[in-house]
């Protein structure tokens, strides 16, 4: 398994104190290579692919998660969809153009939006303004209100020309003695404040967690494979066409073409005439 696209888990045998660290590069890069993103939208999107990977292992349920942040900012919003096979796919909308990078200057004035949809049990959905100058701080707003478990994450992309990198880290208390987890919270954080975008970028995980927490015992369990997957296909944009019903796929075909394009991966699926007829037989 390559160490650019995984996510592991790790625990304090010492601390009441757990964590999460994950790495993306190749398929970020598959995610991005066929859009023409501007540079802040690239590092907002990959940001997001790190923060959706470490919420998706925190909340440990079986099903399909969106993390959305949306404002009145140049980015209308900026979406990532995951599932806990640690798969995802993301999109960004622009409704303005942009005149800064920083995260208020993207997103302005908004919210993030975490729906969880699990396979067994119902769909939630947790909301909260975006808090803070930068997606880290509104995510740990967003479990300090919804599992009241104090949390610090650490997030860090390197976007160029022909690859693209992010990571991310997650520090969170055992639901155990709230006393006891507060004190060995604020140890580990102090510790784990120093750490540097090139350390969480660069490093491995082992590496990493050895120079931060060398004093500690840190167990890490088996590393998960994190991946790009579209999920488009053909044969869901025919199931789609048909959807539209007989009328409108005549219209098309009167047109004499149809062309879907998927927004995710940007690739475009073509029907032709005689491919839009063979579909209207359906009806």
């Amino acid at each position: 398994m390559s160490q650019s696209d995984q996510l592991v888990r790790f625990l304090f045998r010492e601390k009441d104190v757990r964590g999460e660290v994950v790495k993306v590069a190749q398929s970020l890069d598959l995610m991005l290579q066929n859009h023409q993103y501007a540079l802040p939208m690239k590092q907002l999107l990959a940001e997001l692919v790190a923060a959706t990977s470490l919420l998706t292992a925190t909340l440990k349920f079986e099903g399909n998660i969106a993390v959305q942040v949306q404002g009145d900012g140049p980015v209308k919003f900026a979406a990532v969809n995951g599932n806990n096979d640690q798969q995802f796919r993301g999109v960004v909308r622009m409704q303005s153009e942009i005149k800064g990078d920083s995260f208020i200057d993207l997103i302005g004035e908004g919210f993030l939006l975490v729906t969880v949809t699990p396979e067994q049990g119902e769909r939630y959905q947790g909301v909260i303004p975006i808090t803070g100058n930068s997606l880290a701080d509104t995510l740990e707003a967003y479990f300090n209100q919804s599992e009241q478990l104090p949390t610090r994450i650490y997030l860090h992309t390197d976007i160029q020309a022909g690859h693209a990198k992010a990571a991310g880290m997650l520090l969170q208390v055992l639901p155990v003695d709230q006393d006891q987890a507060k004190i060995d919270f604020a140890d580990i954080v102090t510790l784990a404040d120093t750490i540097t975008a090139d350390e969480l970028l660069q490093l491995s995980v082992e590496d990493m967690l050895f120079r931060l927490f060398h004093q500690e015992v840190v167990e890490l369990f088996p590393a998960q494979h994190v991946e790009f997957v579209c999920g488009c296909s053909r044969e869901k944009c025919e199931a789609a066409i048909i959807s539209l019903g007989q009328q409108a796929i005549e219209e098309h075909i009167a047109e004499g073409k149809l062309e879907i394009c998927c927004e995710y991966c940007n690739t475009t699926y073509h029907f032709d005439a005689p491919a839009l007829i063979q579909l209207a037989k359906n009806f």
